[in-house]
């Protein structure tokens, strides 16, 4: 290698970030393992904290609010919200420290609090998940997935116009799901379907519209994945990098297929989360009108006298099942319509698309170096 240890460390870090951990070798992705955990487990720990508030505020790990919810039951909804929030921008503060000591000390504070509040709450009967999720986070860091899911979210946060142009380009989608949302037939199906089936329509809905997205992400960097080298007249800025004073490879190792699917995965990882963002918002909008115009009269027609408080993730709100369910069928449909928008739209593809594949090139511009 041309540079020192130090060097070696920032080069291989700076990879990690960029979400290409297939340019290091296994032994490298596996070094450091306690501090670069801590973003993930301060994460998680940050959402059994918040299990913890809601166990004190209601006596129970169950959450159910019937009819207009107390201060107390106020206090329950909120940290519900904000609790996956807070867990992504610990997370986030966590990763931005420098120091390796102070971030293995916080991956052992953040182990030690989430089994101290899971123990609290449950029992030693609730010891097996804890390091059940302990071990995925630890895992995933040493394989590469974390970095990859959190070059995702970063990126996706910070392309946030290209998220509002493509929120913009997806109203067309509201007058389609306007006619489902006031059909009394989804409404029907909607109220009586049970969650697991649902759930699992869901997932059958994603996994389609996933598909989609990764093909059309490799044909996008297809040229990419068949010629790592620099097309004569492109540049690359590698200034205030690790890889900044290296000299490019006339001829540079082609990308393994481990490289390639990281590749892949990258951009198909990426506009998954932004995409989903977009749905979720669109989805918010229809959940803030059935809040508005549902009636307890008008539910009990569109939904052939539906339960008025529903259940999601075991936690019982005063909300419509029907509505609850409906949000979700929206957001599964919105999400596979702003998919298929995407491919042709040409101020998506210009704010963030095409940022996204320059920057995926630099990456193996500087992993072409780094392989001298």
């Amino acid at each position: 290698m041309p540079f020192g240890d130090g060097d070696r460390d920032a080069a291989q870090a700076w990879f990690l970030e960029r979400g290409l951990p297939t340019a290091l070798t296994a032994r490298n992705r596996s070094r450091h393992l306690l501090p670069r955990s801590a973003p993930g487990l301060a994460g998680y720990a940050t959402i059994v904290l918040a299990l913890l508030v809601v166990f004190f505020v209601t006596g129970s790990s169950e959450v159910y609010i019937d009819g207009a919810p107390t201060a107390a039951e106020t206090v329950v909804l909120v940290v519900i919200v904000l609790v996956v929030p807070l867990a992504l921008v610990t997370g986030r503060m966590v990763s931005r420290i420098q120091s390796r000591r102070t971030q293995s000390i916080v991956s052992v504070g953040a182990v030690a609090v989430a089994v101290g509040a899971s123990v609290f709450q449950g029992g030693l009967a609730e010891l097996p998940a804890t390091i059940v999720a302990v071990a995925v986070v630890v895992v995933a860091t040493a394989t590469g997935v974390g970095a990859v899911l959190g070059w995702a979210l970063r990126l996706t946060v910070t392309q946030v116009s290209a998220m509002g142009a493509l929120l913009v380009s997806a109203l067309p989608v509201m007058l389609l799901t306007v006619v489902v949302f006031f059909n009394g037939y989804v409404w029907i199906l909607a109220s009586t379907i049970s969650q697991a089936r649902l759930f699992l329509a869901l997932f059958f809905l994603f996994a389609v519209t996933a598909a989609f997205i990764v093909s059309s992400s490799r044909s996008r960097v297809r040229p990419m994945l068949e010629s790592v080298g620099i097309p004569d007249g492109t540049e690359h800025d590698l200034s205030g990098t690790p890889f900044a004073a290296m000299p490019e490879r006339p001829s540079p190792d082609p990308l393994t297929r481990a490289e390639r699917v990281n590749v892949v995965l990258v951009m198909a990882t990426t506009q998954i989360a932004h995409l989903v963002v977009v749905a979720i918002c669109t989805a918010s909008i229809f959940f803030t009108l059935g809040l508005i115009v549902l009636s307890p009269e008008l539910l009990a027609k569109w939904s052939g006298g539906g339960p008025s408080d529903g259940t999601i993730l075991g936690v019982t709100l005063p909300v419509p099942q029907s509505l609850i369910h409906m949000t979700l069928i929206l957001c599964a449909l919105t999400f596979m319509y702003v998919s298929a928008r995407s491919v042709g739209d040409d101020e998506y593809k210009r704010d963030f698309l095409t940022p996204l594949i320059e920057d995926l090139h630099t990456t193996l511009v500087a992993r072409n170096r780094y392989r001298v």
